[in-house]
């Protein structure tokens, strides 16, 4: 209870940009460079309309910012939560600048947003609230401009209706306009387990590099929901015993391990992980601070704060969620000896792959699994080289070292194209 009052405390916006002023300061940015990345571009705040089942309207409110279009259109996902902010969307929209930067793929950062609790509306609400939203985002949004995905209580479905909201406007398919979309409407093969794969390839890159044997390691996962529930599954399948799981209900201990796709049977049937039998229920924050090998923050941002970062037993902490660790915690944890996987790099499996997507719609060619999961370790796998080089020539944790990588691609790019006019 602690750690969530904390988190509520902590502004995500001042955190993502006191995390670029270390890149830059490192880096030694120009001054005037720096001013244009430290803001976002464009901030889009939309007030829509929705007819409710009771014949009632009520009022939403809604965002799309653009942090930075120097190396292509922006992408980013959208998400569905009661506590979006504008300042809690511009962090994700820069993180989504950086992340896509330190991967090597050619997008900017872009985040969307609607204050709602989708789980208190009918799902004609949410096709209500969606296809509005859509509407009135979509000056902003095109296949060449901006390109939305899933995120948080967002889905393909969701996905499927914004791609034909803005094909009934412009008149005919425009399947490339979002990714994370079903199957048969030109999603990709292994989108949805994107995130999550491209986590575990991170995690067994450093196992590696830690010396630490995936095989023998307890893993806590903070978040069940698709990334956090997927990585679970990956990392049992790879060996690894799965300790600790938790959802926005609370969560489950077991010592021993539990198998996490009975637990995701168990969820699907009760809406909740709590209860599973044969564990101990356990509160988000208890999770944390498990006895564990390997920590998954797969939740919201700032779940690891300097209140609680002392206490984490974990050895290897990957970050699958966005945002999910503050500056001071990186420190403590630096500090400590414990390896963190940044976000930026963790969990850029996702938006690889919808780049992937994003391409495979644009050129009406599509790729069975197998070759998706090989580019996508490829470029994950030289990604996390790339970054854990950095890490060690420049004597700085992974994340700065993430940072440095990202902040000067981006500095490059925008620096080389000048300014208009």
């Amino acid at each position: 209870m602690v750690t969530e009052k904390i988190a509520a405390k902590i502004n995500p916006w001042h955190v993502a940009q006191q995390q670029f002023d270390l890149a830059a300061e490192r880096l030694h940015l120009d001054p005037g460079l720096r001013k244009v990345l430290r803001e976002p571009q464009r901030e889009l705040t939309v007030h829509f309309p929705v007819k409710m089942d009771d014949g009632t309207v009520q009022v939403f409110t809604g965002y799309r910012v653009q942090h930075n279009l120097g190396r292509g259109p922006a992408k980013g996902g959208i998400r569905y939560h009661q506590d979006v902010s504008l300042d809690e969307v511009k962090a994700l929209a820069m993180w989504m600048t950086w992340k896509c930067a330190v991967v090597g793929i050619p997008f900017g950062g872009g985040k969307g947003g609607v204050i709602v609790d989708p789980k208190k509306l009918s799902m004609r609400e949410v096709e209500g609230l969606t296809r509005r939203y859509a509407t009135e985002i979509s000056i902003l949004i095109g296949p060449e401009r901006d390109i939305p995905a899933p995120d948080v209580n967002t889905t393909s479905q969701t996905m499927a209706w914004i791609m034909d909201t803005y094909s009934m406007h412009v008149g005919h398919t425009v399947p490339a306009v979002v990714t994370g979309k079903p199957i048969p409407l030109g999603g990709s093969e292994g989108r949805n387990e994107a995130t999550a794969q491209g986590a575990v390839y991170t995690l067994i890159d450093a196992a590696n590099h830690l010396g630490m044997d995936i095989t023998h390691s307890r893993v806590a996962v903070q978040g069940f929901g698709n990334a956090g529930a997927i990585a679970a599954q990956l990392m049992h399948a790879q060996g690894s015993t799965i300790i600790a799981v938790s959802d926005s209900t609370g969560g489950i201990f077991k010592a021993e391990g539990f198998d996490p796709n009975a637990v995701l049977a168990w969820k699907k049937e009760h809406h909740t992980v709590c209860g599973f039998p044969g564990t101990k229920d356990i509160t988000n924050a208890e999770l944390l601070e498990v006895d564990c090998d390997i920590l998954i923050p797969a939740a919201l941002e700032n779940q690891i704060t300097a209140e609680n970062a002392p206490r984490i037993k974990a050895r290897l902490i990957g970050e699958a969620a966005n945002g999910p660790t503050t500056p001071e915690a990186d420190d403590i944890l630096y500090k400590a000896g414990k390896f963190v996987i940044p976000d930026i790099l963790c969990n850029a499996g996702g938006v690889t792959v919808s780049y992937f997507e994003w391409v495979q719609d644009l050129e009406r060619d599509f790729w069975d699994v197998a070759h998706v999961n090989e580019k996508l370790h490829r470029i994950m796998t030289r990604a996390f080289s790339s970054t854990l080089e950095m890490s060690l020539t420049e004597k700085v944790n992974m994340r700065t070292a993430a940072y440095l990588l990202a902040v000067q691609r981006v500095a490059d790019a925008t620096s080389v194209r000048g300014l208009y006019p």
